[in-house]
């Protein structure tokens, strides 16, 4: 029984057969070789690569610069001129009103939205010191700063949530300080003032 190329008997030609075969085949191939390059994209997945999350904001709209500076096992430092050591990740330098502002469609669109984000990629075991810098003031005013962090894993958890405020321009205050134990877990959250820019610019 013939599959392809059926007709008369004086229609048959074994060489047209072979060839057509030949060709269907290696379509087959190629079609089923660029499934297994291209394979669906997994939708709805969200994997933040992260540990634990720390988003300091202040309210949206104001000029001033405020910045994290992030401290952590063996004296490791994280701020706007060194944006990633070891684990610790910051994402963006937010500037006030500076860096707020982008071209789109020929149109300048603000973004009033005040916040830099520090991530911590594993669980070094040691102590971590957070600290906020009132790095340069326009309006001369206090500035409310709001610190968040979270546990992303295995499950999204609190772990601070607290406000303090910036008098002036230049002053630091560590608004969180925590140890990550050698199993680790949190410990020892608390506020005991270390200035981290000073030890820095010695």
């Amino acid at each position: 029984m013939r599959l392809f190329g059926q007709g008369s008997k004086g229609d048959i030609d074994p060489f047209t057969d072979l060839l057509f075969n030949t060709l269907l085949t290696f379509t087959f191939l190629f079609l089923i070789a660029l499934l297994l390059l291209n394979p669906p994209a997994k939708s709805g997945i969200i994997d933040p690569k992260a540990e634990f999350i720390i988003t300091v904001s202040w309210p949206d709209g104001n000029p001033n610069d405020i910045d994290v500076w992030a401290e952590g096992p063996k004296q490791t430092k994280v701020w706007y001129k060194r944006t990633q050591h070891g684990l610790m990740h910051l994402d963006r330098d937010d500037r006030g009103n500076a860096n707020d502002t982008q071209e789109i469609n020929g149109k300048t669109v603000s973004n009033p939205i005040n916040q830099e984000v520090l991530t911590i990629r594993g669980r070094p075991p040691g102590e971590y010191v957070i600290n906020l810098h009132y790095f340069k003031s326009e309006d001369q005013q206090a500035v409310p700063v709001t610190i968040y962090m979270a546990e992303v894993n295995p499950v999204l958890k609190v772990i601070s949530y607290t406000t303090e405020v910036l008098a002036r321009e230049k002053d630091e205050i560590t608004a969180l300080r925590f140890s990550i134990t050698p199993q680790g877990n949190i410990t020892n959250i608390n506020k005991l003032q270390k200035s981290i820019i000073k030890a820095n610019s010695k």
